[in-house]
């Protein structure tokens, strides 16, 4: 009977596997036209040259304290919401985003300072995964920029991946 769920759970896993969505490579994605300023919704953390905008430098420099700033404001959060049941958790995670985002921005000085330093940007979250996969995520620090961008812009967290997917398949 265990060699017999052993053998079953491992066609399912490496059929899972085999039907999972693969990743292009990068420089075989089509990267959408950045907006050359930064008009866009969404500042690119990276500029034209491929260099780190100034205001990820400065979110880098940050990190640290910030990071420790975050867990103790999540502790002091899920505390709060513990009292609320269910609904508490909602808000709780809505209010933890928000205080991410709004730590984040204070961390990389500030959404002026954000759109002062960059020279692309882009009109969706998107938009702005699938060119830094294509065109940066060579690039020796991409994870960490790409959290660091992911808290700034939250809908990247969730955009990324699809977005990707999709473009590897040749679909915008």
């Amino acid at each position: 009977m265990k060699k017999l769920l052993a053998t079953l759970s491992l066609t399912v896993l490496l059929a899972a596997c085999a039907t999972a969505p693969q990743l292009a490579p990068p420089a075989s994605i089509q990267a959408p036209a950045p907006i050359v300023g930064n008009t866009g919704k969404f500042m690119s953390p990276y500029t034209e040259d491929g260099t780190v905008a100034r205001w990820v430098e400065k979110g880098r420099h940050a990190a640290a304290g910030a990071n420790i700033g975050g867990f103790v404001g999540a502790q002091a959060g899920a505390k709060l919401a513990e009292n609320i049941p269910f609904v508490g958790g909602l808000i709780g995670q809505k209010v933890g985003a928000e205080m991410g985002r709004a730590v984040a921005l204070n961390m990389v000085g500030g959404e002026a300072f954000i759109k002062e330093t960059s020279d692309l940007s882009f009109n969706s979250v998107e938009d702005l995964a699938v060119y830094m996969y294509a065109k940066n995520s060579t690039h020796k620090d991409y994870a960490q920029v790409l959290e660091l961008t992911q808290k700034i812009y939250p809908d990247l967290a969730q955009a990324y991946y699809p977005a990707i997917v999709r473009a590897s398949a040749g679909k915008r």
